[in-house]
């Protein structure tokens, strides 16, 4: 099996972390890898927040739990967050910070880093809360949260893949 493919059917979303920090020319490489997601006309609509400050990662943690009335660690214990957003005058911006996120995800599985795509960045982000920590990054509201990516190094054993479900692809050939 090529290598590329069979980074991306061995990938698994993590849950646990044991708290040991991603290296930062390894958080460096798969950020780059996000910077190069495919975008609706290449207009490159997104930006990412890289935040390994435990004291914000707590605060962010706690606004995304509280999204969901929650109290429980929606980040797991991972010490890296990596946050997408993008630009919502752009018609793409849901597709194009959905892209960013896969290649965060493919990219830290290729190089040994384990990751989850934790949702609500959208909801956290509109609050007030959420809206003053965009401004303090320099982010204009404008701007959505797509989504969450934790990094960090399991704890546990990474599950196996479930079984695929069948009859999920449709091939159309010509006469």
């Amino acid at each position: 099996m090529n290598d590329v493919v069979k980074c991306l059917t061995e990938r698994r979303s993590v849950r646990s972390y044991d708290g040991r920090p991603v290296p930062d020319d390894v958080l460096n490489e798969i950020l780059e890898a996000g910077k190069f997601a495919p975008s609706g006309m290449d207009r490159q609509p997104t930006i990412m927040v890289a935040i390994r400050n435990p004291d914000l990662i707590a605060d962010l943690s706690l606004m995304n739990a509280a999204v969901m009335n929650g109290n429980t660690d929606p980040f797991y214990g991972a010490m890296t967050v990596v946050i997408v957003f993008a630009d919502s005058t752009v018609p793409t911006y849901v597709e194009d910070g959905t892209l960013v996120m896969s290649n965060l995800m493919n990219a830290a599985h290729a190089l040994g880093v384990d990751s989850c795509w934790i949702h609500r960045a959208r909801e956290v982000f509109e609050t007030e809360e959420g809206k003053a920590f965009m401004r303090s990054w320099g982010i204009d509201e404008k701007y959505k949260g797509i989504g969450n990516c934790i990094l960090g190094y399991s704890d546990k054993p990474v599950p196996e893949a479930k079984p695929r479900k069948t009859n999920r692809v449709i091939y159309l050939n010509r006469k």
